[in-house]
């Protein structure tokens, strides 16, 4: 009798301490839940410094007039940033920008958001698409539109990898030029293998991350991409890529926040453009 008693409180010891490592795990799990919650409530936003928008009005697939951009802008202090460089497109056979049209669509935005006393910096570069068109102005020694210093915005078709994307960068780079790759999670023919954007990375490219990326808005695949660049320390920057009231709900919907600060462990990026 006395040897079933021993082994019933030796069994019960166990049982106990076993209790004991449950509820510290869960009492760990929720200070983590409530620091990611902290980060939220205390206005949490990854980025005060936006280096990838399309709120200029008028000349590319982001906003179509003044109104928006103001409303996008708007939008945008209330996320907490308070400074941006507005990318339009640059592509060949659609969006024929330069400094001229960029420079005059800035100009009208900067006046009026004077005209409404809205205490926000707004700049603007380019977001290059890396075509025929784009090495041509290379090759010709034409001025990039630079986001901050030497660095130039650049993206990839979404349909079809480059064959020559160590040609690009290298000449990029030869030229003077640091490149950001833009939202290379979005890029599908790298999503069945993530090390491609290791290699990227020791190309040159700065790789810029797409906030609504993580969040599952473009799917599975690309959050999935997304979270792996994080995790690998390989994203540089971030941007919201704003184009439309839709990304900006999206923005500023609270259970993405909780993401981004799990994502981002309460990290403010960007600090270099501010």
């Amino acid at each position: 009798m006395a040897r079933k008693s021993v082994g019933f409180f030796l069994s019960f010891g166990v049982f106990e301490n076993e209790l004991i490592s449950y509820k510290n795990i869960s009492i760990t799990l929720l200070n983590i839940f409530k620091k990611k919650q902290e980060f939220y409530t205390q206005g949490y936003f990854p980025i005060a410094n936006d280096i990838h928008s399309h709120i200029l009005p008028g000349i590319d697939d982001g906003s179509p007039d003044m109104e928006t951009s103001l409303f996008l802008i708007d939008g945008m202090m209330k996320a907490g940033i308070a400074s941006a460089v507005a990318t339009p497109h640059i592509i060949g056979d659609m969006y024929r920008n330069d400094a001229v049209t960029i420079g005059a669509a800035l100009g009208k935005v900067q006046e009026a958001l004077k005209e409404k006393q809205t205490d926000f910096t707004l700049k603007a570069a380019a977001e290059y698409m890396m075509d025929e068109y784009f090495l041509t102005l290379l090759a010709n020694k034409t001025p990039l539109l630079t986001v901050h210093d030497n660095m130039v915005l650049t993206e990839f078709s979404y349909v079809e990898k480059p064959f020559n994307a160590e040609q690009m960068a290298f000449t990029m780079i030869t030229e003077g030029y640091r490149p950001i790759l833009a939202h290379p999670e979005r890029y599908g023919y790298y999503h069945n293998d993530h090390k491609q954007f290791d290699h990227l990375k020791d190309l040159g490219f700065l790789l810029q991350i797409h906030l609504l990326s993580l969040t599952g808005y473009y799917g599975k695949g690309v959050a999935k991409a997304a979270h792996y660049i994080i995790r690998n320390g390989l994203a540089s920057f971030a941007g919201t890529d704003l184009h439309h009231e839709r990304h900006l709900n999206a923005l500023h919907d609270p259970a993405n926040h909780i993401v981004f600060a799990d994502a981002f462990e309460g990290k403010n990026l960007n600090e270099e453009f501010s």
